[in-house]
Order: C-alpha cells, then structure tokens, then sequence
C-alpha cells in the first residue's frame, strides 16, 4: 500500500491573526471553515468570528468544499482574487491547475490534460492531490460550481445559461451535482438572494453579462491603462478614460468586453467587502466565460500580491517609483499571439508614427471584422493562421519591412505547428530557446514577449535603451547587476522604469 500523500502545511497561529484582523491582504491566501455551521469563509468576512476551537483552515476552497464544507453567503468565496504566481506550487500542479481554472477540463478527461502537459494521468492526480489538496476532478468541480453559484447570484442568466456558461455539459448533472456539494437546489439559492439588476445593453444593442473581478489592493488602474494604451491595437483595443475595451476570440465565440475599476466608497455596504474591477461582457462569450475570466485575470495582474512585491522593490532602491504608483501591476495578455506580433511590429525599425499604425492596419486588413456598436471597436486579432494565409508579401504591402515580414511569417509557422506555445505556466528557458531560434527576434524582443505571454514575473530585458536611461545607467551589464536586488520581481521593476520613462 502507498504511503499516504502529506498536504502542504498550513498556518493557523498567523492565519487566525490575519482572521481576527480581517486583513484584507490575506483574502484568497486561505480560507476559513466553521465547524458548528459547515460554512467556509474568506478572511474578510463581515460575519462575527468565530471562537479559536470552532476554526479550521484551509488553503483552497475546493479543500474546504472537499471537508464538507459549503460557500459563505456573505462574503461569497467564489469572489476571492486567486493565488498569485509566485506561490510556491510545483510547476506542473501550477499548470494543471491554471488549466482547470479556466476550464481545461469542461467536456474532457484527466487523460486529455495530462497528455497535454506531457506526464501520465495518474502523475497529474498526484502532483494536484499532493499541492493542493484535491483531485483534478474535484478542483475542475469546484471551479464550475462557484462560478456557477456567482452567476445565480450576480445576473440574470437563466439556470440552463447558468448551467452551461459555467462548465456542465448538461443539466441534470449541474443540479446533481449543485444539491449535492450545497444540499439546496439551484433555484433555492437564487430566491435567496437580493434581486439582479437588469442585464445592460451594449450600444449594438447585444445583452451584457456583468461580473466583478476581486484584487488586493493597492492596484494602480491608471499606471496600468496608460501602458496598455501606449501598446494597444487599433480596432481591437480601446482606452477611455478609466475604462478598457477590447474585442475577444476564444475558440469559435466572439465578442468583447469593457472593464473599469470600482473601489467600494468607504463605509458602503454590500457583497462586495473589497475592491474590484467591474467587467461587462457580450452574451456571446458565454460559452466560453471560465477561460474567458481566466484571461482577463492575468490580463490585469488581478491574482498579484502588490504589497510584497512593493515592499522588495522599495528595499531594493525604486521606493521613490513606488511612492509615485504603489501596486504597479505585470501587463499580461488576451492571446499570446497578438503580443508577439505587436512586439515585432513595434521593433520594425520604422518611425514612430508608422510603428504605432501598423498594428492597426493589419488588424483593419486581415483581422475579422465584428459588430460591436462601439466605433473603436471593429475587428478581431488576426490569428496566426491568418497571417500564414496572407503571407509575407502581403505584410509587405500593408507596410511591415521585408526582413520582420519574413521573422512574422516563421512564428506563426512555430506556433501553427506546436513547436512554439506561448502560455502561461510554459518554461521560460525552453520558450526563450524557442523564440531566438526564430531568425530576426533578438534577446530584448523575446524577453518582452516571454514578461506577458508566460507572465513571468522575473523577466528583465536588460539590453532595454529605455530601461538604461530610466535606470540611470549605460549598459545593460550595469543594469543586469543593479537589476539583482529586485529578483524574482524584476519584470515588476521594468514596468515602474517603463512607466517612469514615459512620464519624462
């Protein structure tokens, strides 16, 4: 027989000092189940606290949900901000489980997984069970199920769009399997709660589906549209004011979102006992919604831990830039594809002007078009298979110099045949081997590509003219040696120099 698999260990003098302080840093970092109610709880939950002996903790919800216990109706664990990153998980667990977060397991076997991730299914069962506690299974269950509790709460999706948008494939199974985690039925849970508000409209006149999307504060909104603005794509992107606009493909769906930050005002009252980013998205990505929300996470950086990660970089000399942004966030991405092809466009060797229009004009030329109602809004991405179609020549004619025509053309060939993926949770060596063996792509250009595409906190490409003069040096080994005291966040440091750069 098998030795028994030892869980990782928790904390619970620190946690029950975090609990009873309501810190709201802690909030998705573990979670509290009450052993006289059954119900498990965030760490800012507004309920009375519980006595010390009536207290067990846990660091997932799906091992809590595991134990027996079921979701708080007040401090709705389903809108916890995620693990960041850099918690100390094994890199395939990481893997698995950011995949199942964003439902690599709705209508597909363990097997599936596994095969993809390159170990055997048994191998994938036990990395999962001896890092987090739970079987893909059980983690893949949980995910649906607190999605789906969300939607049944928060919109005004009928329980069949509830059941579907959140994983299931069918409706029998969601209400089996929702009475018997919950033991109440679906539509007992949602006469339960206060009434939805109306679904809003888009200016098509398409339905929206609104949901929020929790973080630890501080988080500086501003910092982070101003470099997405600084990198966005015509027609694809959009950045007014305070809020984010973007069309989305994922898979055979298609629509777009708008997103803006919405900090509770301080004494409110409501569901919500932290800030978050307020999403809407078209009814059409429905069927795609938990990869989706996956994407938008790592997008925004949701899932940081900005006061550790200011903290290091503030004892390692940049406190005057993280006075000016505290909680300067990692630009991530919506498709790893899309970033590369921006990266090499923007390192064309053209003017300013026509590099910043480029995007633009391909995206007009080869993307698909879409009906969003919002006139800046007007194309998808041009996929890599687009591009493949098109051909160097015709990115030659749309302007794009014949030597990064023919460096566009080689990666998406590596991406359409597999020999270069560009994800997050993929290996930072491995895929920066992949990208300099592409002729034309330099070591500064796979850095950048490697920060957001496998949102890779550490990266740092250190040749950055920009990063020099920002830094205060004129190489890039002085750089490289300054950079050390900002490990492992150093991709953090670059967009404070970045940003700094900008403002000057």
């Amino acid at each position: 027989m098998e030795a028994p698999i030892a869980h990782p260990a928790l904390h619970p003098d620190a946690y029950a000092r975090a609990l009873d302080a309501r810190d709201p840093r802690f909030d998705g970092v573990f979670f509290v189940g009450i052993i006289t109610t059954r119900v498990y709880c965030r760490p800012v939950c507004p309920a009375r606290v519980a006595y010390h002996d009536h207290r067990r903790f846990f660091n997932s919800a799906a091992a809590a949900e595991r134990a027996g216990f079921r979701p708080c109706l007040r401090c709705r664990p389903e809108l916890a901000p995620g693990l960041a990153l850099v918690d100390a998980v094994s890199r395939l667990a990481h893997q698995a489980a950011q995949r199942i977060s964003a439902g690599g397991l709705n209508g597909r076997s363990v097997a599936d997984l596994a095969g993809e991730l390159g170990v055997s299914d048994r191998h994938l069962r036990r990395a999962l069970e001896h890092e987090i506690g739970v079987s893909p299974l059980e983690l893949a269950q949980t995910h649906r199920l607190l999605l789906a509790k969300r939607l049944l709460a928060d919109s005004s999706l009928s329980i069949t769009q509830v059941a579907f948008a959140s994983g299931f494939q069918s409706l029998r199974r969601f209400n089996s399997a929702f009475r018997e985690q919950y033991r109440m039925s679906p539509g007992a849970l949602r006469r339960g709660v206060n009434p939805r508000s109306p679904t809003p409209a888009s200016a098509a006149g398409e339905e929206m589906l609104r949901l929020t999307l929790a973080y630890r504060a501080p988080f500086a909104w501003s910092a982070l549209l101003g470099f997405l603005q600084g990198n966005a794509i015509p027609g694809v992107e959009l950045v007014a004011g305070y809020r984010y606009g973007r069309t989305v493909r994922i898979g055979n769906h298609s629509g777009f979102i708008l997103a803006e930050n919405a900090v509770p005002r301080a004494g409110s009252v409501g569901p919500l006992p932290g800030p978050h980013i307020l999403v809407e998205i078209s009814t059409s990505l429905l069927p795609v919604l938990m990869p989706l929300i996956s994407r938008l996470r790592r997008l925004f950086d949701l899932d940081a831990e900005p006061t550790v990660v200011d903290n290091h970089l503030e004892e390692g000399g940049l406190g005057a830039l993280v006075a000016k942004r505290p909680g300067v966030r990692l630009p991530g991405v919506f498709d790893g594809f899309e970033i590369a092809l921006r990266a090499l466009l923007g390192g064309s060797g053209r003017s300013g002007d026509t590099a910043k229009a480029l995007p633009g004009r391909i995206a007009q030329a080869l993307g698909e078009p879409i009906k969003t109602g919002i006139p800046e809004l007007t194309h998808l991405t041009p996929t890599a298979k687009d591009i493949l179609q098109a051909g160097a020549e015709r990115l030659t004619l749309l302007g794009v110099p014949p030597g990064r025509s023919a460096c566009i053309i080689r990666l998406a060939q590596s991406l359409a045949s597999g020999t270069l993926r560009l994800e997050p949770g993929g290996d930072p060596d491995a895929t920066r081997r992949a990208l300099l063996e592409i002729d034309g792509i330099s070591e500064r250009l796979a850095t950048k590509i490697l920060m957001r595409t496998l949102y890779w906190p550490d990266a740092f490409p250190v040749s950055d003219r920009a990063l020099q003069r920002a830094a205060g040096v004129a190489t890039a080994s002085a750089l490289c040696e300054r950079a050390e005291r900002w490990r492992p966040w150093r991709a953090y440091a670059a967009v404070h120099l970045w940003l700094e750069a900008a403002a000057d």
